[in-house]
């Protein structure tokens, strides 16, 4: 005997017949901004508008203790006369640039000995991310340490090598305070490139340096004509990651220096920061601060249509 199945009924909508929830996401276009709406809400509650209120507060002459005033382009314009600020670009671009091609150098040297077969290698890769594993305040408070003039070991070591009669003050002095900063920088960031870069290695066929050998091809000309143009868009890559992370810095110089001395090491962070929490110049400090982005968009832009070119 055949037994009718009755339709399951619930919230007055039969089995196999959507409702009006259903049939909304139905159609693909709603469906799509729904699954993004809570990534565009995150951004424009943490990344759009901090940035168009860091914009309004820099056309005003926004003080601690004051009331805004709009100025217009007033605080932008008196940064070009200001010789720190020109002190400052100076300073950040010698930082990023250094950092970023001891970084890239280190960290292909890295990989490429990494992707070699050795005992522990696991264990070797995983303590290369410790520097990068590390909170940033905390390994500067290390660095602090090692660059000492008292109880520094780079000193300790240059002494007892008879290179130098006294271990210079490494943060204290104007030209080698910039070295030391980039020296803790390309430290910390060269995990990132090492690993990224021994990551797109091991995707590279091991055919093509087999046929590269047969052909006569040399280690250097292996290296020249099959690993760098396959590397080619990772270290692109990798690359604009760096300078947006190293022309923005500001925890590692800050807790190193403060951008001292005499403005020897002050960033544009370390200075927009000094300007706007030390001295209660808010407009001025936003101003400073919103001087990265021309900078950073040229770059990004560089590397995007450079990635376009070579796909």
């Amino acid at each position: 005997m055949a037994v009718r199945s009755r339709p399951y009924v619930a919230a007055g909508v039969r089995l196999g017949q959507p409702g009006w929830v259903g049939r909304l996401f139905e159609h693909e276009a709603v469906f799509s901004w729904a699954m993004l709406a809570p990534a565009v809400l995150f951004l424009l509650a943490f990344v759009a508008y901090p940035f168009c209120y860091g914009l309004y507060i820099s056309m005003t002459d926004l003080a601690t203790g004051r009331a805004a005033h709009f100025v217009g382009l007033r605080n932008f314009i008196a940064n070009t006369q200001d010789p720190a600020f020109w002190q400052v670009t100076r300073n950040t671009f010698i930082y990023t640039g250094g950092a970023t091609v001891l970084k890239l150098l280190g960290g292909l040297l890295l990989a490429l000995v990494m992707n070699q077969q050795f005992r522990a290698k696991n264990a070797v890769r995983a303590a290369f991310l410790l520097p990068w594993i590390v909170p940033t305040v905390l390994s500067a408070i290390a660095w602090m340490w090692i660059f000492d003039p008292t109880f520094s070991v780079i000193n300790w070591v240059l002494v007892h090598l008879g290179l130098v009669a006294r271990g210079p003050a490494w943060l204290g002095d104007g030209n080698l305070a910039m070295v030391a900063v980039i020296i803790a920088n390309v430290w910390r960031g060269i995990p990132f490139y090492a690993i990224t870069l021994l990551a797109a290695l091991q995707t590279i066929p091991a055919d093509l340096y087999e046929a590269a050998a047969i052909d006569g091809a040399s280690p250097s000309q292996r290296f020249v004509h099959v690993t760098i143009p396959f590397l080619k868009p990772v270290l692109a890559i990798v690359t604009m990651f760096s300078v947006i992370w190293t022309f923005s810095d500001f925890q590692l110089v800050y807790v190193l220096t403060g951008g001292g001395p005499a403005n020897a090491t002050n960033l544009f962070a370390t200075y927009a920061f000094n300007l706007a929490m030390g001295a209660g110049q808010l407009g001025q400090g936003a101003s400073i601060a919103l001087s990265m982005f021309p900078p950073l968009l040229l770059v990004i832009l560089a590397l995007t249509l450079y990635l376009r070119r070579s796909d």
